[in-house]
C-alpha cells in the first residue's frame, strides 16, 4: 500500500533580504542586490503511512511550519518531492486560511466547498460546525473582527469536519481555554479512531504524547531524528538546552490542567 505522505530529498530556500534597498549605482549598472539565500529545509526524506500520528518537534525557525506548508501544497519545493496520496485538511495558522472580509457563514461554506463538500453536505454539517466553534451569535460577523480564540475555534471546527484523510495541525491548540482544548482533544481522538493520518506540530509534551506514537525532529532545516516518539523527545530534550526559551519543549507537568489562556469574544 502506498504511504499517505512520501517525502524525498526535500528542500526549499528563501531569500533573507528580499526587501533590501537597491542603490542608485546598482540601478545604473543593472546589478541586482546581493541575495542572501538560506535553505529552510534540505535533504529531508521520510514516509508516513495511513493512520499514523506523527509529532513534529524542533525549536522555532527550524522548518516545521514550512514542512507542513509543503505537504499541504501551499509551497513548492526547490528540490526533491512531496507525494501526498489523499486530500489534506490543513490547520497551519490561527486564521485557518479564512478570508478576513467574509463572514463566518461565508467562510464555512467556502472552505468546506473547496475541500469537495457539496452544498447539501455543507448544510447537513453546518449546525455541528457552528455549535462546536461556539460562534452562533457571530455567524454574520466578518472574520477579521474575531478574536484569536474565536478564529481557532472556527478553523478547527471546519477543518476537522471535512472528510480529508490527512490532517495537519500547527500549534493552534495552544490558543483557547481549557474547555475548548478538551473538545479539540476529543475531536482529534475521534479522527484517529477513523484511521486518519495526523501531523501535529507542538511544543507541548502532553499533547504530543496524547496523540502521537512517532516523532520527527527538525534542526536547522534538517531531519535529525525520526522514530518512536519517546526516543525522539529524549533526543530533542537533550539538545533543547536553553531554559529561558519560551518555545522550548514543555513537559507535561509544566501545563496544569486548570491553565486557561485568554480567549475573548
Amino acid at each position: 500500500m502506498l504511504p499517505a505522505i512520501s517525502v524525498r530529498g526535500l528542500g526549499i530556500r528563501f531569500n533573507r533580504n528580499r526587501k533590501r534597498r537597491i542603490s542608485p549605482k546598482d540601478l545604473v549598472l543593472r546589478r541586482a542586490a546581493p541575495a542572501t539565500e538560506f535553505w529552510a529545509l534540505r535533504n529531508v526524506s521520510f514516509d508516513v503511512n495511513a493512520g499514523e500520528a506523527v509529532g513534529l518537534v524542533g525549536a522555532n525557525g527550524q522548518g516545521k511550519s514550512t514542512l507542513l506548508r509543503l505537504i499541504a501544497g501551499v509551497l513548492l519545493p526547490d528540490e526533491g518531492s512531496v507525494t501526498v496520496n489523499g486530500g489534506v485538511a490543513p490547520l497551519i495558522e490561527v486564521t485557518g486560511g479564512f478570508v478576513g472580509d467574509l463572514t463566518a457563514r461565508d467562510n464555512i461554506e467556502l472552505t468546506a466547498g473547496l475541500h469537495g463538500l457539496s452544498r447539501r453536505e455543507i448544510q447537513s454539517r453546518f449546525d455541528e460546525i457552528v455549535d462546536f466553534a461556539e460562534i452562533g451569535d457571530f455567524l454574520d460577523t466578518p472574520f477579521r473582527h474575531f478574536s484569536s480564540g474565536m478564529k481557532v475555534r472556527l478553523g478547527f471546527s471546519v477543518i476537522t469536519s471535512i472528510d480529508e484523510p490527512i490532517v495537519l495541525v500547527d500549534e493552534v491548540l495552544a490558543v483557547g481555554d481549557r474547555n475548548f482544548r478538551e473538545k479539540c482533544y476529543k475531536r482529534m481522538e475521534d479522527l484517529l479512531s477513523e484511521n486518519r493520518t495526523l501531523f501535529l506540530v507542538s511544543h507541548s509534551e502532553r499533547d504530543l504524547k496524547r496523540f502521537c506514537t512517532r516523532g520527527i525532529y527538525l534542526r536547522k532545516g534538517e531531519l535529525v531524528a525520526d522514530g518512536e516518539l519517546g526516543t525522539v523527545l529524549d533526543r530533542y530534550r537533550e539538545e533543547d538546552v536553553d531554559p529561558d526559551d519560551p518555545d522550548r519543549l514543555r513537559p507535561a507537568r509544566d501545563r496544569p490542567e486548570d491553565e486557561d489562556q485568554e480567549e475573548s469574544s
